[in-house]
């Protein structure tokens, strides 16, 4: 099992009002049919060419273990907006259905589902939130650094957006889809704890403002973590890199700091002539580290300009992917008791039925997916696997390891033009099946009868 932050049994309530008056309805009406909500999303942000999906071992953890405590339904009683009857319902509330689910790591596109959840209407309903919830902020996340270190060229990138990124739950989980996404480390250390990412982090411009001097900073420091990164633009940055020269004099054989950090300023003229010091003083061992304000257009400018830069410390812009923070991600009912369901709200369609996705390689490279009803057999691979069967979990966590090396080979795998940090001229092909598409003119024509009825 994961171990997150949130979990089924300590956070049942972690759901919409609505989502629970709702449920109580369906079960006042005996609604207790099994229902499919779908979770896709239906365009890209600007320049992004693919989401790589992330969350879906969070999503099978809590609906295999969530339970309403005592606590819960004390709380549900007190607002005086629930039957008895309901909370009787709840008390006894255990996740039944299954759940089908894209591996994290997985790149997917438009109109395609991540999740698939299929249960008694009720425990669908309550349990949607959670989903969206879960899935939409990692696999905005995981595809922020997937581009940024798709930018960075194998140079290493560590994740420092743990301050500034939303919340406590947010910022655990937010580490591990970075790592998964190609990340070298993170700054996180209960991420370092639960999902094994590895650790990464030296000092910070207070620790060299806490010292009578910058030299004397560099000496302590250096006698407790001799292979460290010496931050240097505390106030001069090439005054900085200077010090760190003299203290090489200084140890001798027994300097061994690994780089020098610069956090601002021109980060381009200041990396080209930190390294021009370093390799006249005969330090070219010792790498030219970057960060501050940097996300993955800025790196590919540096490197671009031939910047002799070694590695990368990134934060806000990562953590809260400051140019697309939010997916026009939704969750929706697709198919209630063996008949479809389909919203057709202007611009705001959905296909029904439970689905399949088939991706189809020619030399070992993606060349486009077949969305399918979930019942086709079709060529090509098949993406979604269960995840929970009869309410308990079939499928073994993934270690973030694992999943960061199914992202490197299945972003590897896609076209050159869709992995890049900018728009493709076209699309990534996704073709609905023949099926599929029957299936949809049919239930559309239900549907588009019912709504012009009396």
């Amino acid at each position: 099992m994961s171990q997150p932050y949130l979990t089924g049994t300590s956070a049942a309530l972690f759901t919409d009002f609505y989502e629970l008056t709702m449920a109580q309805a369906y079960v006042a009406e005996g609604m207790l049919a099994p229902a499919t909500f779908s979770l896709f999303y239906r365009t890209l942000p600007d320049e992004r060419n693919y989401l790589l999906s992330c969350g879906a071992d969070d999503v099978a953890d809590f609906l295999s273990e969530v339970r309403f405590s005592d606590d819960d339904l004390t709380f549900l009683r007190d607002t005086g907006r629930f039957s008895d009857a309901f909370l009787d319902y709840l008390a006894d509330f255990h996740f039944t259905g299954e759940v089908m689910a894209v591996p994290d790591g997985t790149p997917v596109f438009p109109q395609e589902p991540l999740v698939e959840v299929t249960a008694p209407l009720p425990e669908a309903q309550i349990m949607e939130t959670w989903v969206i919830n879960q899935m939409h902020a990692q696999s905005v996340l995981a595809t922020k650094a997937a581009r940024i270190v798709t930018a960075a060229a194998g140079r290493p990138v560590l994740d420092f957006g743990l301050r500034r990124i939303h919340g406590a739950d947010g910022g655990l989980k937010a580490a591990r889809a970075f790592h998964l996404a190609g990340v070298t480390a993170t700054s996180n250390v209960l991420a370092g704890r639960l999902y094994g990412v590895p650790l990464s982090g030296t000092m910070a411009h207070s620790y060299v403002q806490a010292h009578d001097s910058e030299m004397a900073a560099f000496r302590a420091f250096t006698r407790e973590f001799p292979e460290t990164v010496l931050l240097v633009d505390t106030y001069d940055t090439l005054a900085g890199v200077q010090k760190v020269i003299d203290l090489a004099g200084e140890l001798g054989n027994d300097f061994k700091v690994h780089g020098v950090r610069i956090d601002s300023g021109d980060l381009a003229d200041l990396a080209r002539r930190s390294r021009k010091l370093l390799d006249d003083a005969g330090l070219s061992a010792v790498q030219v580290l970057v960060s501050g304000g940097l996300d993955e257009f800025a790196i590919e400018a540096l490197l671009d300009d031939a910047v002799p830069v070694d590695g990368f410390g990134v934060g806000t812009a990562m953590g809260i992917s400051t140019d697309a923070p939010e997916l026009d991600i939704a969750d929706k009912l697709v198919d209630y008791n063996g008949s479809g369901r389909m919203k057709l709200s202007t611009g705001k369609p959905s296909l029904p039925g439970a689905k399949q996705i088939y991706r189809r390689f020619e030399d070992d490279t993606a060349r486009g997916d077949v969305l399918a009803r979930r019942d086709e057999t079709r060529d090509g691979t098949p993406l979604l696997e269960p995840y929970v069967r009869r309410g308990r979990r079939v499928r073994e966590t993934d270690s973030a390891e694992r999943c960061r090396q199914r992202a490197d080979a299945a972003l590897a795998a896609l076209p050159a033009e869709i992995r890049a940090v900018h728009r493709a001229a076209e699309a990534y092909p996704v073709t609905l099946s023949d099926q599929l598409q029957d299936h949809r003119e049919r239930v559309q024509q239900r549907i588009e009868q019912i709504a012009h009825s009396p």
